[in-house]
């Protein structure tokens, strides 16, 4: 839920967030929707998914040398850190051998991670970030600090909101990797280029943000993923 204004960190009381708190702030029965949706759909698709989830943590325990689930930290709302959980897709240490973004034909994934990203089915561990409140289904999605600490003031009004597993800007970016393959410095590019672009559509999300818009989505995802 949200917090009262005065209770917000301090680095995220100033004028630029104030601007999308007010709008959120009027919406508190929606926020409250979303949070029972995700706590309700999480916890279903948890038990349904159950055998899928199993079937998958075999094959990539088969493939490759490592653990079956990788985690990072990462920041949620109002710069609360946490541990994201996602199907390992890369190497074992990977994130030692190179950038925290992921590029297309990046040598640190595996077969059997491929596919996994090829259609989100890595992203399904954060059904139990969801589930504990860590995330929700829709949001911006969750940056490592290194990023977050690259951000303007008004990017800091997408952590009023929980982290999320999809949305608009996710759906309009999810050839990222294609988009940074041919880049020089990764980082670079990803903080000046693509992290700004994104952020617009986050803020504009925060902006239109309803219980209903939520789930148009999610559909779109959902849809994006098929194509």
């Amino acid at each position: 839920m949200l917090k009262k204004w005065e209770d917000l960190p301090k680095f995220m009381q100033t004028k630029e967030v104030r601007e999308y708190y007010d709008i959120l702030a009027k919406k508190g029965f929606s926020l409250r929707v979303k949070r029972c949706f995700d706590v309700v759909v999480s916890l279903v698709m948890i038990i349904v998914l159950l055998p899928v989830l199993a079937i998958i943590s075999l094959l990539i325990a088969a493939d490759s040398k490592g653990g079956v689930i990788f985690c990072q930290e990462r920041v949620t709302q109002y710069g609360r850190r946490f541990k994201i959980f996602k199907f390992r897709t890369m190497v074992k240490d990977a994130d030692k051998l190179g950038s925290q973004v992921t590029v297309d034909n990046d040598m640190r994934i595996t077969k059997v991670g491929g596919v996994l990203r090829k259609y989100r089915l890595d992203e399904l561990p954060q059904l139990f970030n969801i589930f504990i409140g860590d995330m929700s289904f829709v949001g911006t999605r969750p940056e490592v600090p290194k990023y977050v600490e690259k951000y303007t003031p008004k990017m800091i009004a997408t952590l009023l909101m929980p982290a999320g597993v999809t949305s608009t800007a996710s759906i309009k970016y999810k050839d990222e990797a294609e988009l940074l393959e041919t880049a020089d410095d990764v980082d670079m590019v990803y903080i000046k280029k693509v992290l700004p672009q994104k952020m617009k559509y986050n803020l504009y999300d925060i902006r239109k943000f309803s219980a209903a818009e939520d789930i148009f989505i999610m559909i779109d995802t959902v849809i994006a993923v098929l194509k």
